[in-house]
């Protein structure tokens, strides 16, 4: 595994560059202590497995890298690596399509963790309660980019049964059919199209979805429905449903 690790600290680098070396002798770790020595490193050799990336370097904001990066590199994972942990940071991080978010405070069991599900196809996100701290407000039947990227890798329409879970809390099977097409990023038209529903009825349905997991936005459900298995991921949660 090639790894990309960006941080503008030469402590905490090298810090992580040593954990990170650790998870096997095929693993390559290279150090960018800026944005633009990022930018570098690609452009000379894309052929990276993942990035890890801090949101506060001294040369740009991270965010706006990480949707660069999303942009230029759509195929190559970027898993933000932060001292804030704050949820609307999680969330937004999520949402401009980062596949995972590790607070620098976190453990290194919770670090491989995080590498092991992502490089799987899965997303981390660290243990919180969603709901509790406010998210901005999306603007139309807007879809995350992360689900867009997710969709791709998807291999079925539909859910042929609820989980558990999402029987405990009270989802009828229509409505997991809808929460499982907007997991792999259709907007409602294409929903409505694909279960010959009306746009109407399937604002209705993502509404109760979004109710019923205690979410607001779906990039909220994302996470929701990923905290809900005890692997803590999306796809593990997708395969035990299938």
């Amino acid at each position: 595994m090639k790894v990309l690790l960006i941080d503008d600290h030469p402590l905490i680098l090298q810090a992580l560059q040593s954990v990170i070396q650790s998870l096997g002798s095929d693993t390559t770790v290279v150090g960018a202590g800026s944005a633009r020595a990022a930018r570098e490193t690609l452009k000379a050799d894309a052929d990276f497995d993942l990035v890890l990336l801090d949101l506060h370097l001294g040369d740009a904001d991270g965010f706006e890298v990480l949707v660069e990066f999303r942009k230029s590199y759509p195929a190559l994972p970027v898993v933000v690596v932060s001292a804030s942990d704050r949820h609307s940071d999680v969330i937004k991080a999520i949402d401009l399509g980062a596949m995972g978010f590790v607070p620098k405070r976190a453990s290194n069991d919770s670090l491989f963790e995080a590498l092991n599900m992502v490089m799987s196809g899965g997303i981390y996100i660290p243990p919180m309660t969603l709901g509790s701290e406010p998210a901005p407000k999306p603007q139309g039947d807007t879809v995350p980019s992360v689900l867009r990227v997710v969709g791709e890798h998807a291999q079925d329409s539909s859910l042929p049964g609820a989980t558990s879970a999402l029987a405990a809390i009270g989802l009828t099977p229509r409505q997991t059919d809808v929460l499982a097409l907007l997991l792999k990023g259709l907007p409602n038209k294409l929903i409505a199209r694909e279960l010959n529903l009306s746009v109407e009825t399937v604002k209705d349905h993502v509404a109760a979805v979004l109710r019923a997991l205690n979410v607001s936005s779906r990039t909220q459900a994302v996470l929701a429905v990923s905290q809900m298995s005890s692997q803590g991921g999306l796809n593990a949660w997708r395969n035990s449903a299938r």
